[in-house]
């Protein structure tokens, strides 16, 4: 199917030179591993002890000191972004689980507006028949639109503030019972095809958290949770992304029943 001219011109919009879509993709996913951290630490998935104080986007952010948690969420992290280049994610999760496997929480972060990771490459690698040839001018005038596509200290002020939201809010939560877990979900887009290889680090989620689709009317029980709150949307250029954190309903159920004790 051929684009008609305005649909090409959001495509363009939403495309970047190759040396700047792979920073800002670098920037989100260093972003996502210390907010996975940052989770594991406040909602004390993990004893504290076994965490160590750093500082990211100036600010005091903690990290697992765990050599083998360490190795799977920069494997998992891999794996997101191997997904998010062929643009097929729409929402990444870290998901929290009790000690039966019920939903407690679900971090989510809704990349569903990314920029286009395969977008312009540099000018001078643009095809042109002999018939439609730009002149040098026009060239710098694309190289120079292109350049200023991104401004990085407002990339990092928006991904601090974010950082700074999602720890806040993660320490006002309620607490979770002993012995949880988790894991990192990716919410396809109905066109995207399932990771599928050898060796395979992503496996199908419960139907429980299954999203609504073209060939899933309903969504599953755990998507949306009982409760949700808002943490920031993250508008920096042609970096836009939103997050917020889902409260299931067995969190809401031990929360009552512990209340009650």
């Amino acid at each position: 199917m051929s684009l008609q001219p305005d649909d090409q011109f959001l495509e363009d919009q939403q495309s970047l030179p190759l040396s700047q879509a792979s920073q800002l993709l670098t920037s989100f996913t260093q972003f996502l591993t210390i907010c996975i951290h940052n989770i594991l630490y406040y909602r004390s998935i993990y004893p504290t002890e076994t965490f160590l104080t750093s500082r990211a986007y100036n600010l005091p952010v903690h990290q697992s000191r765990h050599p083998k948690v360490c190795s799977w969420i920069r494997d998992a992290v891999d794996a997101v972004k191997a997904q998010l280049i062929l643009g097929v994610v729409e929402r990444i999760a870290v998901v929290i689980y009790d000690g039966q496997a019920r939903v407690m929480e679900r971090w989510m972060f809704d990349v569903a507006s990314f920029p286009a990771w395969k977008g312009f490459t540099e000018a001078k690698n643009i095809r042109m028949d002999e018939e439609d040839e730009l002149d040098e001018e026009i060239l710098g005038n694309i190289e120079n639109a292109m350049e200023g596509k991104v401004n990085w200290a407002d990339v990092d002020e928006q991904l601090r503030a974010t950082v700074r939201k999602l720890a806040y809010a993660a320490e006002k939560l309620k607490q979770l019972p002993n012995g949880c877990t988790f894991t990192i979900a990716v919410e396809l887009r109905d066109e995207g095809e399932a990771p599928i290889g050898h060796p395979q680090p992503w496996i199908p989620t419960q139907s429980n958290l299954q999203t609504k689709s073209k060939n899933r009317e309903t969504a599953g029980q755990d998507v949306g949770g009982a409760k949700t709150t808002t943490l920031r949307a993250v508008e920096a250029g042609p970096l836009f992304f939103e997050c917020w954190v889902e409260e299931g309903e067995a969190k809401e159920q031990h929360s009552s029943n512990t209340s009650r004790e």
